[in-house]
């Protein structure tokens, strides 16, 4: 079997959304397994995996670890949903499946089971997961229909968007600090779990009900969660420098004094230095985010002001076509023109 799982489309998914017990149980058991490969990747890294070592850091043979889970790339799929239902102010799937033995619920899902909605179909999103967005190859449309979800309630406040979008991106960076292997998690096609999902629904609402259209939610979504990762993905390799070397990244960028005798032949590299600018440098993470939020929050004050610069008909209230010479239009149709003109007749 591949890791497309090309013999079975749902390869993998039944665990990943498989239903818990809420009490722990004596043994061997898929949460006891997940929680020691995450403690072990915290340590060693995804290179530092194996069946193996996760089988003697619990104790038991590798072969018993198989009849809980299939292998490597199933475990770390049940990984990554596992700790990224540490976001606190992200709803987890408890309707699907409750936590593992030593991780405490975070809430209701925002989701509905795909199994039992009776609503319309919709287009499926793809590569919901580490990334939390579709990547520009791969559009949604082109996976056949899903379960739409239940009605929710957006936050509609100007800037309400933004301080919950931002308080996200930070909750995700932390967890991402904790656990840096979730950057080693590379490739569009890993099955997303319940807690996947949850906290990227979670993000896609934040945006929702702005001025955005549907597309442009789950691009911009997709572009701070790119962001994030990429960010991830530079901390994952300066710790493993720093690891595999024994020195840091200061000690070792400060002890290349010969590279830095030749760098005074470049005017602006030389300049940005007299004037201080690599003392006190911008937090890397901090100062993209606020940029990223900068743009989205242009577009959005662009799409505000386009949506109030549309002039309404005076009868029915639907937007007008602009003009471009003569009386601006007051009415949409002359349907609507002949409707106020009874209607003032009748005054």
């Amino acid at each position: 079997m591949t890791r497309d799982g090309a013999g079975d489309p749902d390869h993998g998914l039944e665990l990943l959304w498989r239903t818990r017990d809420g009490e722990p149980r004596p043994g061997l058991s898929v949460g006891r397994i997940v929680q020691a490969a995450i403690k072990l990747a915290d340590a060693e890294g995804l290179t530092g995996l194996s069946m193996r070592k996760v089988a003697d850091r619990l104790g038991f043979t590798t072969m018993s670890l198989y009849r809980h889970v299939p292998g490597r790339d199933q475990l770390v799929d049940l990984m990554v949903d596992e700790v990224l239902g540490e976001h606190p102010d992200v709803p987890s799937a408890t309707a699907h499946t409750t936590p593992s033995e030593t991780t405490p619920p975070h809430g209701e899902a925002l989701h509905t089971d795909p199994a039992t909605s009776t609503e319309p179909t919709r287009t499926r999103p793809t590569n919901i997961g580490v990334a939390t967005a579709p990547s520009d190859g791969e559009r949604a449309g082109s996976a056949g229909p899903m379960s739409a979800p239940a009605p929710i309630e957006f936050d509609t406040e100007p800037d309400g968007w933004r301080l919950r979008l931002e308080d996200v991106a930070r909750q995700a960076w932390r967890i991402r600090r904790r656990h840096p292997w979730l950057a080693e998690v590379r490739g569009t096609r890993h099955l997303p779990g319940p807690n996947a999902v949850a906290h990227y629904d979670y993000m896609l609402s934040t945006l929702t009900g702005t001025a955005l259209t549907p597309a442009e939610v789950i691009a911009a979504v997709g572009l701070v969660g790119r962001f994030i990762d990429a960010e991830a993905l530079h901390l994952l390799e300066t710790r493993h420098e720093e690891r595999r070397s024994g020195v840091s990244e200061e000690e070792w960028w400060g002890a290349r004094d010969t590279l830095y005798d030749r760098l005074d032949r470049y005017p602006t590299i030389s300049y940005l230095g007299s004037a201080g600018g690599w003392d006190a440098p911008e937090d890397s993470f901090e100062f993209g985010l606020r940029r990223l939020l900068d743009g989205i929050e242009a577009l959005i004050n662009e799409r505000d002001e386009m949506r109030d610069e549309t002039q309404s008909c005076e009868e029915c209230g639907r937007p007008l076509e602009p003009t471009t010479s003569g009386r601006p239009r007051v009415y949409c149709s002359r349907a609507c023109q002949q409707r106020a003109y009874r209607r003032r007749k009748s005054v």
